[in-house]
């Protein structure tokens, strides 16, 4: 019989045949006793950049430095990027009312994170934020394009590996598929046109109508080749996700809330 929520795998152990009770089947009631320090719940959005803040003060030195090279210092990018995490975190914590469970800034070795996960009623989100100092911005099947003279940044293929590596850790610790949809939030923006994917990205018009079919003013998709990138223009956007349904019951959003919050299921992915 294949896998399911309701009847894992109970034959699977991850590859290092770690038979502690950190790989029991996900209805074992011992998975509930987490050490503190495995258990990633209380994690706040943008813990990697906090870290960083409290390691790398913007003392005299720094300043003086980044002002003497005409540069604006790291921390300023570290903060604008830390409020963009906390206004997406602020409104994904708003759809537990609705039975949604949501986690921030879970470890992906070596050094990488996912920024939230969001499990409910609708499935389960892997969604990433990036700040663009743009009004406006094109995206393809792999970058979002910020505008004239301005590289191409590749946060939709960031966005869809992590979640792939969230979909094999959560399928991995379940034993049962978990499939992960991949949701991009851009910070800055508040239009997203959509770029055929083997269109190269020409620059933005500034006289474009935002009336355009191609404008997307909150939601969109860029197709890759594997799953589609969701794309959002502004932290509210967040929660039309919320309205999403019929994919999960309570007791199995509950059982990969449960299992994802366990930092030792993010090891080795």
């Amino acid at each position: 019989m294949e896998p399911t929520p309701d009847y894992p795998d109970r034959s699977y152990l991850p590859p290092d045949d770690d038979r502690d009770r950190r790989y029991l089947p996900p209805d074992d009631p011992d998975r509930l006793f987490l050490p503190p320090d495995d258990d990633l719940a209380p994690n706040r959005p943008g813990e990697v950049l906090r870290t960083h803040l409290a390691a790398h003060p913007l003392d005299g030195p720094a300043l003086f430095a980044a002002r003497l090279l005409g540069r604006r210092p790291v921390q300023d990018e570290w903060r604008r990027r830390l409020a963009a995490e906390c206004a997406v975190g602020a409104e994904l914590e708003r759809l537990s009312r609705g039975g949604w469970h949501v986690l921030h800034s879970l470890p992906l070795p070596p050094g990488s994170e996912i920024s939230h996960l969001l499990i409910g009623p609708g499935g389960v989100f892997c969604i990433a934020t990036e700040c663009v100092r743009a009004a406006r911005v094109r995206a393809d099947a792999t970058d979002v394009h910020p505008g004239r003279g301005r590289r191409p940044q590749p946060y939709v293929r960031r966005t869809r590996q992590r979640a792939e590596r969230a979909t094999y850790a959560l399928t991995r610790a379940c034993g049962f598929p978990v499939p992960i949809h991949p949701v991009l939030v851009l910070i800055g923006p508040h239009h997203i046109e959509q770029l055929p994917p083997e269109q190269p990205g020409p620059e933005p018009p500034v006289d474009a109508s935002p009336e355009g079919n191609a404008d997307v003013p909150a939601d969109a998709e860029a197709k890759g080749d594997d799953a589609a990138v969701r794309l959002m223009a502004g932290a509210q956007a967040v929660t039309a996700l919320g309205a999403l349904g019929g994919v999960l019951t309570p007791t199995t959003a509950n059982r990969i809330h449960t299992l994802a919050r366990n930092r030792h299921t993010w090891h080795g992915v």
